[in-house]
């Protein structure tokens, strides 16, 4: 990578592989949830992680790329650190709010990569791609939102 633009398509090539792991890990998270709103919200989000890998595969599209990912070191490592939490928290209070630590890793990961790439496609001039990585970006961080208030507002004291 010597120049700008190799480092955006590393960049969308190693996010389009953790939407795509993210998408896979959201099921699992969701039929471990124990709190019926946080099983909702992990729902939700995979529907919104599909939206977003289509939205990545227009990026692609538009500067003539085929659509493939490349090993994300640092999304295998939180999503590993979820799993570990879902297994070893016997509690489903404290497991949901472990999940719910994990899973904003996971969001924090994708907001500062998707705000980065934002920058960087206007630096480009890639402006048909910007909407769409806005867009993905507006839904992490409405993901981030709603953790967030469901940590706060009671999984957090149940946990307790």
């Amino acid at each position: 990578m010597n120049d700008l633009e190799a480092l955006f398509k590393h960049f969308l090539r190693d996010i389009y592989y953790a939407e795509k792991q993210i998408l896979k890990t959201l099921p699992k998270m969701a039929r471990k949830a124990d709190s019926d709103e946080l099983k909702e919200a992990f729902e939700h989000h995979r529907e919104e992680t599909e939206e977003q890998i289509e939205n990545l595969e227009k990026v692609f599209e538009q500067l003539g790329l085929k659509a493939r990912g490349v090993t994300c070191e640092a999304i295998q490592g939180i999503i590993e650190e979820g799993k570990e939490i879902m297994e070893e928290a016997e509690d489903g209070d404290t497991r949901d709010a472990g999940m719910i630590a994990a899973a904003q890793a996971v969001e924090h990961y994708e907001i500062t990569r998707y705000g980065t790439m934002i920058a960087w496609a206007k630096t480009l001039g890639y402006t048909d791609a910007v909407p769409l990585l806005e867009a993905n970006l507006k839904q992490e961080y409405s993901a981030d939102d709603k953790l967030t208030n469901l940590a706060t507002s009671t999984l957090n004291r149940e946990a307790a």
